[in-house]
């Protein structure tokens, strides 16, 4: 089954599956970009597509402003649906490898990582990741200045562009890093939005 749930991005809404459909998270603002997933390729036929984010039991679509939802989430929803009952392949063997998303070289890059910077990511696991996940969107660690104490970050899915992603930031991520890690963080930026 396949049901779909508002964000608080109204751009964007999420399609829940009852089944796995990946094992790492994917985002795709391009058709170019979804190369690696005959699924988002797909998806981006139509139209009002602007960018598709798959973690591992939904998809969150954003539109473009030239269609409302009640338009076409019937449509969407049956697409995906079909998709996933025909066993179609959501992204080609190679994606994850392709991308330095296999749990090897994600665990290289982590051990390369400074101790802070370390905990961030754990922080960021543990208790952002499953929030922004329940909306229909992720983040993720991008980089750590010991000088300036900047933590920056990537929103991805609904939380990119989501009017309230910058309260979210700043008082949620923000303080609770302050919190916890005290004067190694002074403020938290997306690159992204």
């Amino acid at each position: 089954t396949i049901y779909s749930e508002s964000t608080p991005n109204p751009s964007v809404l999420k399609f829940v599956s009852n089944k796995k459909l990946v094992d790492v998270i994917f985002e795709f603002n391009s058709i170019e970009e979804a190369k690696i997933s005959p699924f988002a390729t797909a998806l981006f036929k139509f139209p009002f597509i602007k960018s598709i984010f798959i973690d591992k039991n939904y998809v969150s679509i954003t539109k473009f402003d030239v269609v409302e939802w009640g338009e076409i989430t019937l449509e969407l929803r049956t697409f995906i649906k079909s998709y996933i009952e025909d066993k179609k392949e959501i992204v080609k063997e190679n994606a994850v490898k392709k991308l330095g998303k296999t749990t090897n070289q994600l665990d290289k890059a982590f051990e390369k990582l400074d101790d802070t910077s370390k905990e961030i990511i754990n922080i960021l696991e543990q208790h952002i990741r499953p929030a922004v996940a329940s909306d229909g969107g992720n983040i993720e660690f991008e980089s750590y200045n010991s000088d300036t104490k900047l933590v920056r970050v990537v929103l991805q899915g609904a939380c990119s562009g989501c009017p309230s992603s910058t309260f979210t930031l700043k008082n949620g991520i923000e303080n609770m890093l302050k919190e916890i890690l005290g004067d190694r963080v002074s403020k938290v930026e997306a690159v992204n939005g």
